[in-house]
């Protein structure tokens, strides 16, 4: 890595963007430091350009003085994607970079800047009727699609694949500030593909500035359905067999212990909110007497449906055509009787799609825990082998989990024709960092009790973790938000890892933008 160039790294950038745009307070560089798990070392400060020629004209000016670049989203990583401890850096806050500045309802594309939240793209599309291909996370509402460029993720149209796929184009800002546009803005790829390049790159390669996505209408028919499991082989095989047959938009799944802590979440009165909105969305597609039907079954059911229940499956089946959709629900019924599941209440995919942005509360445990997440994507005829590991190696360490209250559960979510995604969560007493108190909700947060702080309880959850990791490298598993926790040299070839190398040398010679990001 290159020297500084000065005693004073701040000035070169001050002179090249407005002083408003840096922000050196304590809070501020102490809140920048932490994401959803892990804290690393203070920028020298946060820059939050107002322009993407300002964002330009501050990354050049940086990296000419030597200061390291640390691009930064939404905040909602936990994979140390924008942590860094190689010496003094500047970290990259794109929040203020928030526009949707087109919308092209003739060629089906819409051009946001890269602070723009899933979010609040998905409210100024969905009155024209539009969404994107892949429409984001659960963690909408704060992650910020230059994020999600960045990072990849996926949930929302995860039968259209990940965010990326989304990607047409990007303006990307390379680490000497050169402003480089990554391909045609409606077709890709225009020979190699230039955005794939930059796509789920972490930050390793450039700052995301503005982005170019696919649109598609929105669907205008809807289908729910839930489904109990007594075992995990049976939940796998009907998830695996509903995947390949592309009859769901959205299928996941909760295990026991995951679905009791979503039980305990919130409040009577979010949960009238939550059925508000639902019923506003059924008689979009129903019309009246559908959503009172719909919403007296939510309100009679409550939250007791699952009270009984192992492992629960949650599919959303749309549509142009509602007959279509009830025809694929039926046959997603089907495949689920046929391996031995059960009709449950509907209520939470009904809730979780007229509600797709909820509040991040869930980054706390519903009694104030440590929470993080853990994921690998495997191939269909993978997932019984490593769930099973999975529960094993919590069986080895058995012993110290109870005594550290360390507790786990897992998502279980179809990702394609070919993958599925097992993400274990890990729950466990402690203190609440400055980003926790920023993202919960402050009437949700007021409700959780914080513990002191638990070095042992934090060790063991981290070395769980790398476990876990080893699980899926081991069955060939890959994985977004790479970041800094994720194998990915391992899992390339030589001569493959020297392409990505040669690349990284390329548009960042001197090893400024994000060093260590990826394994770079």
């Amino acid at each position: 890595m290159a020297t500084l160039a000065t005693d004073n790294p701040l000035a070169p950038i001050r002179s090249a963007v407005d002083e408003a745009a840096l922000l050196t307070d304590a809070d501020n560089l102490a809140l920048y430091s932490h994401d959803v798990l892990s804290r690393g070392s203070e920028p020298v400060a946060v820059f939050r350009p107002s322009s993407v020629e300002e964002l330009a004209a501050g990354v050049g000016a940086a990296t000419k003085a030597g200061l390291a670049i640390v691009p930064r989203g939404g905040g909602m990583s936990y994979t140390s994607g924008y942590l860094y401890e190689g010496g003094p850096f500047l970290l990259i806050d794109t929040g203020a970079l928030n526009a949707v500045l087109d919308i092209n309802e003739t060629d089906m594309t819409v051009t946001v800047e890269a602070g723009c939240t899933w979010d609040k793209l998905y409210r100024e599309l969905k009155p024209r009727g539009l969404r994107v291909l892949a429409w984001g996370t659960l963690s909408g509402i704060r992650a910020a699609i230059g994020g999600g460029m960045s990072q990849n993720g996926i949930f929302w149209g995860a039968r259209n694949g990940t965010a990326v796929d989304s990607a047409l184009s990007m303006d990307v800002v390379l680490a000497d500030g050169t402003v480089v546009s990554t391909g045609s803005e409606f077709f890709r790829p225009f020979g190699p593909d230039l955005t794939g390049l930059f796509a789920a790159d972490c930050g390793a390669l450039g700052v995301k500035a503005r982005v170019t996505l696919k649109l598609v209408r929105e669907a205008t028919a809807f289908a729910y359905g839930s489904f109990s499991f007594d075992t995990h082989e049976a939940l796998y095989a009907s998830m695996s067999e509903i995947a390949r047959a592309e009859l769901a938009s959205e299928s996941f799944a909760f295990d026991p212990f995951l679905q009791a802590q979503r039980m305990k979440r919130d409040t009577l009165l979010k949960d009238a909110q939550q059925l508000g909105n639902m019923m506003k969305e059924q008689v979009k597609s129903g019309g009246v007497l559908k959503a009172m039907k719909e919403g007296a079954k939510v309100a009679m059911a409550g939250r007791s449906f699952l009270d009984d229940v192992p492992f629960s499956l949650h599919c959303v089946a749309e549509g142009r055509h509602q007959a279509a959709v009830d025809a694929d629900m039926k046959a997603i019924e089907a495949i689920v009787t046929g391996n031995g599941g059960k009709v449950i209440e509907n209520s939470i995919p009904k809730i979780l799609r007229a509600n797709p942005f909820p509040p991040p509360n869930s980054m706390l445990g519903p009694d104030g825990e440590r929470w993080v997440p853990v994921h690998g994507f495997l191939p269909h005829s993978k997932l019984v082998e490593c769930w099973d590991r999975l529960q094993a190696l919590w069986d080895e360490h058995a012993e110290d989990m109870a005594r550290l209250k360390v507790e786990t559960g897992a998502l279980i979510a179809a990702t394609s024709r070919t993958s599925c995604l097992i993400e274990p969560v890990f729950f466990w007493p402690g203190e609440h960092n400055p980003f926790h108190k920023l993202a919960v909700e402050p009437d949700h947060m007021a409700k959780l009790q914080e513990q002191p702080d638990n070095p042992e309880a934090n060790a063991l959850v981290m070395e769980l973790r790398r476990k876990v990791i080893d699980i899926f490298h081991a069955r060939g598993a890959i994985h977004l938000q790479i970041a800094r926790s994720y194998p990915l040299k391992e899992s390339h070839q030589p001569e493959a890892w020297n392409i990505l190398a040669a690349l990284k040398h390329q548009v960042d010679p001197r090893g400024l933008m994000n060093p260590g990001s990826l394994g770079l």
